[in-house]
């Protein structure tokens, strides 16, 4: 077995979906999966001398999250190898110091405590524009969390930040055994000043065409890797975000890539990623690559 899958739980709704999902990626890539639930009880704990012998509710609470999760992910797939812990940290900080040594990090969409009417829980966000291993977030509908649209979507943007989204997309299409859609965003605006050689049609198809041959250099190397997977290619006039989320309607699963510059300790995302942890209508898998 590789790396675990590790998925934060917390006993809400949105968290059990998570693991669901994680169950069912486990099972496919042939992973452990390890649950983890922050909880700061302890810290709080440890600062005051106890009189008594009576468990802690916060402790008795969190160990008990933690082994339902455990026993509901068992329930699904007997077949994958599930642990779970409870960690003294806040989600965030517990989540980010087990990637390094995770295949991939999931969450919910919001968490226990928060607002019903927030578009994505500040755990996710905070995860998923800071992780160093791809995160998952699981969010829309749920024909496209069972993978019933056959269909895995990447945007692909430039060559030196989403060579890590490409290779993670065909993959996950390779294991499910779906096809993958390749998009590629281009824009014409209308004020940018046309050579004069050219008329506007001409420069709009000159910037598709150049779309397509960066789409198609951005696959080349991992098409020749897995000639299995059929591979859809569309370079398509507009922003990527808006692209993004029009595909997100028919697909099981969209990834992206961001950037991660060393030494930078805030939120790296980009505007594609952050639109479409709030709005996609599938899970987001966000794909870091070091700049």
């Amino acid at each position: 077995m590789g790396l675990p899958l590790v998925v934060g739980v917390d006993g809400s709704d949105s968290s059990l979906a998570a693991v669901d999902w994680a169950v069912d990626e486990a099972a496919r890539h042939g992973l452990p999966l390890h649950l983890v639930h922050a909880s700061l009880w302890e810290l709080y704990e440890g600062a005051e001398p106890s009189f008594t012998t009576d468990r802690p509710a916060e402790e008795v609470m969190a160990e008990h999250i933690v082994a339902s999760c455990v026993e509901w992910a068992r329930r699904r797939s007997p077949e994958v190898e599930v642990s779970g812990k409870t960690l003294p940290e806040d989600a965030v900080s517990a989540l980010l110091r087990t990637a390094p040594e995770a295949f991939a990090l999931v969450t919910g969409s919001r968490g226990r405590g928060e607002i019903a009417g927030m578009l994505l829980g500040s755990v996710s966000l905070a995860v998923a524009a800071r992780a160093v291993c791809p995160v998952v977030v699981i969010r829309g509908a749920e024909a496209s969390r069972r993978g019933a649209y056959g269909r895995v979507v990447v945007g692909v943007g430039d060559a030196s930040g989403g060579a890590g989204a490409v290779r993670f997309a065909v993959r996950e299409a390779e294991v499910r055994g779906c096809a993958l859609t390749a998009v590629r965003a281009w824009r014409n605006p209308s004020q940018e000043p046309v050579d004069h050689m050219l008329i506007a049609d001409d420069a709009a198809r000159l910037r598709e065409e150049r779309a397509a041959t960066g789409l198609e250099d951005a696959l080349r190397e991992v098409v020749r890797e897995h000639p299995q997977v059929d591979v859809g290619r569309k370079a398509v006039e507009g922003t990527a975000h808006r692209i993004l989320l029009r595909e997100s309607a028919e697909a099981d699963l969209i990834v992206v890539g961001a950037q991660r510059r060393h030494g930078h300790f805030g939120l790296q995302l980009g505007r594609v990623g952050h639109t479409l942890l709030h709005h996609s209508d599938c899970p987001v898998a966000v794909v870091p690559q070091p700049v």
